[in-house]
């Protein structure tokens, strides 16, 4: 992925209803297909910290690693969401990105169970 790849699709932090929505931001795509993770790659957005911890409780996530984990539910192929904290100007702040984990690149724990 390339700097220029990477793209914030909503300025602000998204409230929950705004959260879920985006989630589904490529549904009404006409011909979905399993190998639409390019679609999702390097989109990411702010989320508030209610909003992240509400999304790590809802299932056990797939993975933790340090201030960010991965949803157990794959959006499509080998991409799932995956919630972060990152502390900017003594402000910690929350925000959701996409993970291919079909790229080696991408952030897991060697012993992570992708398909």
């Amino acid at each position: 992925m390339t700097p220029s790849s990477i793209r914030k699709i909503y300025q602000g932090a998204a409230d929950r209803r705004q959260m879920f929505r985006m989630f589904d931001g490529h549904a009404q795509r006409p011909s979905r297909s399993p190998d639409d993770g390019a679609l999702y790659s390097g989109e990411w957005f702010e989320v508030s910290q209610a909003d992240h911890d509400y999304m790590l409780d809802i299932l056990p996530p797939l993975w933790m690693r340090g201030d960010a984990f991965a949803m157990r539910e794959f959006l499509t192929g080998s991409v799932t969401s995956v919630f972060f904290a990152l502390s900017i100007d003594g402000r910690q702040r929350y925000f959701h990105g996409y993970c291919d984990l079909a790229d080696r690149a991408s952030p897991r724990p060697p012993a992570c169970g992708h398909r």
